[in-house]
């Protein structure tokens, strides 16, 4: 599963270029031409990574940095520099002002997109932020880990370890999209710690657990081929869950009763009976 990513770059070329591997590789791309129309983009789309081109002069691309590192809706923002000049006075310059990572155009398609999720993985624990967030019946505050979820009597507080929390502010914070196990170890896990990807489904079941009895039941749903997604709504998870339920039941049904004809004497269907073939 890919990432939204904002792609800064001047020349029209390279940039179709850039945004063609991005999308081939799955990710979403808003691209814009400089860094001065980046900061209200980015202020309006809410990217989840920024790959900009080192400009020239490059105090551009310097006060860019700074005046994103500045800003606490911002400073988390994982962002990868793009540049043409390998020396090593531009690389410091770069990552000293903020920037996450330096490559070196032009540069490999497959070791741009392994810099990509390094990036990411690196950043994602950092990524709560210490804004609520509440959805269906579910809080969550990152600045006590605290969870409560509305059941009939009231909000009950649900214990939770610290990678369960992160686990589930990741999916409460994205929400409806469907997020492979692969992904949620990127973005959750991150890249310090080496876990297969049935580890995902041990910490969704004790969320699950967690969530049983609550406003909250069904919340997380499982999507086969694809990985987990948290459905938000009106009638909430239980409900679409049920819905897809009973939809791939139906599905089932018709295909193993076979075609259905109308028969013209009769508002009832009927079905065709088999014809015998003579020897």
């Amino acid at each position: 599963m890919g990432i939204q990513i904002m792609l800064v770059e001047q020349d029209q070329a390279e940039g179709d270029r850039l945004s063609f591997s991005l999308r081939d590789g799955g990710h979403e791309v808003v691209r814009v031409s400089h860094p001065a129309q980046a900061q209200g983009a980015i202020q309006q789309t809410a990217p989840e990574l920024l790959l900009m081109e080192w400009t020239w002069p490059e105090r551009e691309s310097i006060d860019m940095l700074l005046a994103l590192r500045a800003n606490t809706q911002t400073r988390g923002l994982p962002v990868i520099v793009l540049s043409r000049h390998g020396d090593a006075r531009a690389k410091i310059a770069a990552l000293d002002a903020g920037a996450d990572d330096y490559v070196v155009k032009p540069c490999d398609t497959g070791e741009l997109h392994a810099r990509i999720r390094a990036v990411v993985r690196r950043r994602a624990p950092q990524q709560h932020g210490d804004d609520v967030l509440q959805v269906n019946g579910l809080r969550l505050d990152p600045l006590t880990l605290g969870v409560t979820a509305q059941t009939d009597t009231g909000p009950r507080a649900i214990p939770l370890s610290p990678l369960e929390f992160r686990l589930l502010h990741f999916l409460v914070a994205h929400p409806q999209r469907v997020h492979s196990r692969t992904q949620l170890l990127d973005r959750v896990w991150g890249n310090h710690v080496f876990v297969g990807e049935r580890t995902v489904d041990v910490h969704v079941r004790k969320l699950r657990v967690a969530l049983a009895g609550t406003a909250c039941d069904g919340l997380i749903q499982t999507v086969r081929g694809g990985g987990y997604r948290l459905v938000v709504g009106a009638g909430g998870a239980s409900a679409a869950h049920a819905a897809d339920t009973i939809g791939m039941q139906l599905e089932a049904a018709t295909r193993k009763a076979g075609p259905v004809v109308e028969s013209p004497f009769a508002r009832a269907p009927i079905r065709p009976a088999a014809v015998r073939m003579s020897a």
